[in-house]
């Protein structure tokens, strides 16, 4: 069934809430004609009943609390480089001749998601030559890349 009224029209002017969708809050401590007055839902004694009572967030009752519990562990330096690394198998899928730099290297797939710098590797062969732009480079890919007649740049 339709569930507007004939002959209403609905514009800005005339919008209200839905039947029963707005309720009005709870008053609580309004005398005992309101089934909420007295105690003020709050119980009979204790921290939680008074005024300003309660406990901080993680306290557990005296209990060593769970973060002071658990170790603390290791040290993350502010400085500190993250690197995407790159191993000379993965230049495979390059033509010869062509420069191997951040952009080339997101477009082939081989970077997928960029940290602060790129790293290359050794782990491999290859035997295409390769410009080869990188933020760092291993002594043993660069000596891999300059035998297959290419050369790398460190960025």
């Amino acid at each position: 069934m339709d569930s507007k009224p004939k002959g209403i029209r609905y514009h800005l002017g005339n919008l209200s809430p839905a039947p029963g969708s707005r309720t009005k809050p709870k008053r609580v401590g309004r005398g005992i004609g309101s089934g909420h007055g007295k105690t003020a839902t709050r119980g009979m004694k204790g921290q939680k009943s008074r005024s300003g009572g309660g406990v901080r967030p993680g306290f557990e009752g005296g209990q060593m609390p769970i973060q002071r519990r658990l170790p603390k562990r290791g040290f993350t330096p502010i400085s500190r480089v993250c690197f995407s690394l790159v191993n000379i198998r993965d230049l495979k899928s390059f033509s010869s001749g062509s420069t191997v730099d951040l952009p080339a290297l997101i477009k082939m797939g081989v970077i997928r998601h960029l940290k602060d710098a790129v790293k290359l590797l050794g782990h491999g062969e290859i035997q295409i030559p390769l410009f080869v732009k990188v933020n760092k480079c291993s002594q043993g890919a660069k000596q891999k890349i300059e035998a297959a007649g290419g050369t790398v740049e460190v960025i």
